[in-house]
Parts: structure tokens; sequence; C-alpha cells
């Protein structure tokens, strides 16, 4: 009698165990581990400003995709890149470095690599722990260490900096050399019909923009009127690679669908993928899908255009049930110009659409608008939509990303964040310098200083206010967001308080202003 009772409770216990194995080993089979690390995914526009975007404020242009990330996301409004020009801002994000460190400035096609190969760089840092790296879209941080043969491999460039993969533009869109470079080798490049590229000098017999414009699609307005690609002139002489060149309409499509698979092909390890659309830089290329789109001209359609390649990469996420598991950085490397070379109608069907969202300057200039851009983190089911005042900048991501990866970072100008950009915290930087054509000025709290600088007060082929001025600038920004009211001389202690400070940060006691470089 007692041993049956045993036997039976002893059956009772069997059961339970294989069952609750079975349920154990059931629930491991439909739930498999995630990785620990989170993705990283930059989205990274270029020239997108601040008053672009629905989420901060647009009424006129529809971007839903974009909004998204920033209404679901950590929505900074004080969000900087570190310069108003493209390099610079470039720059300063993969390596945590302030640009003017190394006099970074706006680069021709066929410049150097800038970032020296012993720096540390944001993906260098990542594949320490782990990561898969990848750039896909536009570079200009320069190639190669000057004299590049794009006929070769081409080196140093993002595969020496850290990156594993890398598929980009040289330069910008409108600048020579017009092809992809895949892993530092030209993509589909014709052995037989090699390349060459100057900036010195074109090369005989090849039409420009400037002497054969009746072969352009685009007419030029300043400065793009040499080499003709695909009916638009270009900065730069070219010649050959006709089987390697880009088709300008089909590049956002050809950059998403190399974002998807690198994507698809990462979905099992952390990665980090370097996403760098070109719009909205000039030329201004839509595709036909999108012309009209917008009813603000090429412009208005190539952001319209921009934010469904967003919407297309965020559906990819969610098909490899990796969305979750990203963590997404959305901004723009600096703020808006309309006329930036070519006639484009950017001007004339702006509308009631503000670029710069009440801010005053745009790119090029020392005001808000060059610097301050749209600044958002994303990252689904893991931070908390909010809106932030923090005052944060591009050049934090590197120290913050590192404390995420559980590496270290002890790089001066980068902060660690991550609190912050996680939305856990208020806490912003104290201060930061900001820089436009090698010009520099200083945002503390609410406050906005500038040295003075000779040169002119506007850029009138581009119509931007550059912030250029005889006397010291001080503008209150939270009374005065649109800079209108220069308030030095009422606040002589405040003035000499963020002046001291400036010049000790600089390591200057004064300052002159260098030649600017527009595009």
């Amino acid at each position: 009698m007692k041993s049956g009772f045993l036997k039976q409770i002893g059956c009772i216990i069997a059961i339970f165990i294989a069952t609750s194995c079975g349920e154990q080993k059931e629930k491991k089979e439909e739930q498999p581990s995630k990785n620990e690390q989170p993705n990283i995914v930059i989205i990274y526009l270029d020239d997108l400003g601040y008053g672009d975007v629905g989420a901060y404020g647009a009424t006129e242009l529809k971007t839903p995709n974009m909004d998204r990330l920033v209404n679901e996301g950590v929505k900074f409004t004080s969000g900087y890149a570190s310069s108003a020009t493209c390099t610079p801002s470039r720059y300063a994000l993969l390596t945590g470095e302030y640009p003017w460190r190394v006099n970074a400035a706006i680069l021709p096609g066929t410049a150097p690599l800038i970032i020296d190969i012993d720096q540390p760089t944001i993906p260098k840092m990542l594949k320490k722990k782990g990561y898969q790296t990848g750039i896909v879209g536009k570079w200009h941080l320069g190639l190669g260490n000057g004299n590049v043969d794009w006929n070769q491999e081409i080196t140093p460039g993002p595969n020496q900096l850290g990156f594993d993969y890398s598929y980009i533009l040289a330069a910008t869109q409108d600048r020579v050399p017009t092809v992809y470079i895949d892993n530092g080798k030209v993509d589909n490049l014709d052995p037989n019909d090699p390349i060459a590229v100057s900036y010195e000098e074109n090369f005989e017999g090849e039409p420009t923009g400037k002497g054969n414009p009746e072969l352009t699609t685009m007419k030029w307005h300043h400065g793009h009127n040499q080499s003709i690609v695909n009916g638009v002139p270009r900065i730069g002489y070219m010649k050959g690679g006709e089987a390697a060149k880009w088709n300008d309409i089909d590049m956002a499509d050809h950059f998403l669908e190399k974002a998807k698979t690198y994507v698809a092909s990462h979905k099992d390890a952390p990665f980090f993928l370097y996403y760098a659309l070109q719009q909205p830089h000039v030329p201004r290329t839509p595709h036909p899908r999108f012309v009209g789109a917008s009813g603000m001209g090429p412009r208005g359609d190539v952001i319209v255009e921009a934010d469904w390649v967003i919407g297309e990469f965020l559906k990819e996420l969610e098909t490899q049930g990796i969305l979750e598991n990203t963590l997404i950085v959305f901004t723009s490397d600096n703020g808006p110009v309309l006329n930036d070379g070519y006639y484009d109608n950017a001007v004339e069907k702006l509308g009631d659409h503000t670029p710069a969202g009440g801010l005053r300057g745009g790119k090029y200039s020392l005001f808000e608008a060059g610097t301050r851009v749209p600044f958002s983190v994303y990252w689904k089911g893991k931070i908390t939509p909010k809106t932030s005042n923090a005052l944060v900048c591009q050049i934090d991501l590197y120290a913050s990303l590192a404390e995420l990866a559980g590496s270290e970072s002890k790089l001066p100008d980068s902060q660690n964040l991550l609190s912050t950009f996680l939305g856990k915290s208020e806490k912003g930087r104290d201060q930061l310098i900001i820089e436009a054509g090698g010009r520099t000025a200083l945002r503390k709290g609410d406050w906005a200083f500038i040295m003075p600088y000779s040169g002119a007060a506007v850029n009138t082929q581009v119509n931007i206010e550059l912030g250029n001025d005889e006397s010291y600038q001080l503008y209150d920004l939270k009374n005065d967001l649109g800079q209108q009211h220069n308030i030095a001389e009422e606040n002589p202690e405040k003035l000499d308080e963020l002046k001291t400070e400036y010049e000790n940060i600089r390591g200057i006691s004064n300052a002159t202003v260098p030649e600017l470089e527009l595009h």
C-alpha cells in the first residue's frame, strides 16, 4: 500500500518535471535569444533644416516617417551638428572631436582622407565590442593619400577607419567623380574605360556646363559649370568610366537597397550602420515617382522622397524582426539652403514653408539655423517618447554609444550623454563650440555668443546671413530664438563671462574670418 502510494507520487513528479521541461523548451524555441547589444543606426540627412520636418513645425511638407522617429523617440529641440557645413560635421560625428581642431573644411572630390587611420572612430570602437559595421551613402571625408587612381583599390578610406562594409559616393552628388565606390573599388568599372578626375583643368574635348549649356538639363546658378554627367553640370572635371557613372534619379533607391541588404545579412549579430542620405543636397534629382509630390519643386520633392526611403528602411527592420532591438539616431549634417548652385525653383516655389523653422541664418552660418538641426533618438519599446530641451551635439554620440556598448571613451570633446539620449535625464552639455567656414561661436545654456568677424554679412549667392559682424554678438535664445536682438552692450558681465569661456576652450584671444568656401 505504502509502496504503491510512493510510486504514484513518483509518477506525478516525473510527469511534472517532463511537462515543465517541455514547456521551457517550447518557450525557448518560440522566443530565441536576442542580442544583448542593440543594433545602432545613424540616419544622416544632408542640408535638412530645423523647419523641414513636420515634427519640428513644418506644415507644408508631409514627413510622416521622419515624424515617427521624432515623435516616438526623444525629440531634441536644442540638438546641434558641430558645423554649418558637411565635411566638418561628418568628421565630428565619426571621431567625437571638434573639427576646428584640425581645420576640417568642405573638401573637393579628390581630397585625401582627413581622418587619420590611427584615430579613434565610432566604427572602430564598436568593432572592438563585437559589432559589424557598415556605411551606405555620402562620405565626403576624403579618400586615399592624395593623387588617387580611381581605377585601382582606393585606400585609405572608410574600410581603414573601422567600417567592415562601405558603399559610398566619394564626396557630394554635385561633384566628380560621379561613381559609387564599393569597399574601396569603383563599382561596375570597365577597365577598358578608365576614369580620370581633376579639379584643376578640363580634359581635352570634354564638354562643360559653362561651354556647352545646350547639353545640360539643369541650369547652373553658381559654381556648378564644369563636367556634365546625366545632363547635370558638376564641380570638377572627369572623363571615362561611363559604365560606372551613377544615375542621379535612382540614387535614393540604390542606396536604400544597399542599406536593406546590409540589414538583412547582419540581422543575427549586433551591427552599426551609418546611413548617410544625399537629400536634400543639390543637385536635387527626385525619382519620377516623387516629381511634384511636394508642390515645392525638386527640393521639396527630394525631402518627400527621403521620408519615403526612411519609411521603407523601417519596414525592413520590422520585416527582419529587429526594430525593437535597434537604436536609431535621426539628424542632419547642417542647416538648410535653397539656391545652392542650380536654378531649381527652390526659392520660387517655397510658398509658406520655412526650412529654418523661424531660426536665423542657414547653411554656412554662425546663427542658429546653421547648426541647430532635427535630432532624435528612437528605440521602439525602450525609449518613452518625450521632448527634451537639453543641449546635445552629434559630437557626443561617440562617448554615448561607447557607454551603450560597454566601451571606454576618453576623448576630450565628446561627452557621455547616453542617459539624455535615452530620455532618462534632462542634463545636456554645459556649453558647445559651433563652427561655420572656419569661424566659431559659443552656445552656453540659453546664450549664443559670437566673436567679431570681418567679411560680408550676407552670402549673396545663397542669400544667407553668415553671422559676421564687427562687434560682439550676444543673444538670449530663451526669449529671442530668432536672434533679432543683439544684447551685448546691455549685458557686459555676461558678455565678458562668455568671451572668457570661449577663449579658454579655443585657446585664442582673438579671431579672424578665413576665406569661406561654399558647397
